[in-house]
């Protein structure tokens, strides 16, 4: 299957929602406040440290990442590549897509010379972070959040 990787445009928008909202975790999520995708949209093509791809194959679109480069003075003043929102369209799973977005993210961060790719994955999800440590990735830390 040849993959396209492509940055989002506006009228990528809804499939990118259908895509990272098709899950029971996302899903379950809830907000104070109706989301306007599209501003957030906005935001994130203008803001030249991120890029919001979509992936296609034979036209259609199959999956969605964003990057987020952190400039930071910790690891010797080297920008990391955080790896968002990797969502690949349920009747297109377990094709290797998602792995072809992971190394095409890797590579697009050494290319750019990150020092570190860096990723966080709900704790519900087991199967993604067997997935991302096949691909090297390592559980080294624990992650908090707290909703706003």
């Amino acid at each position: 299957m040849d993959l396209e990787f492509r940055t989002a445009r506006r009228e990528d928008v809804p499939v990118i929602v259908g895509l990272i909202n098709d899950d029971p975790i996302s899903a379950a999520r809830s907000s104070s406040r109706e989301p306007d995708y599209y501003a957030a949209f906005e935001a994130v093509d203008a803001d030249p440290r991120n890029e919001l791809i979509v992936v296609e194959a034979d036209g259609e679109v199959v999956g969605t990442i964003q990057l987020t480069y952190i400039p930071g003075l910790s690891r010797k003043g080297g920008e990391r590549a955080q790896i968002e929102a990797v969502r690949v369209a349920v009747p297109h799973r377990n094709r290797g897509i998602g792995r072809e977005m992971m190394r095409w993210a890797v590579e697009r961060a050494r290319e750019r010379g990150c020092a570190l790719a860096q990723l966080t994955s709900d704790k519900a999800r087991t199967e993604a972070h067997r997935f991302y440590g096949a691909l090297g990735f390592t559980a080294s830390h624990e992650g908090f959040k707290l909703g706003l």
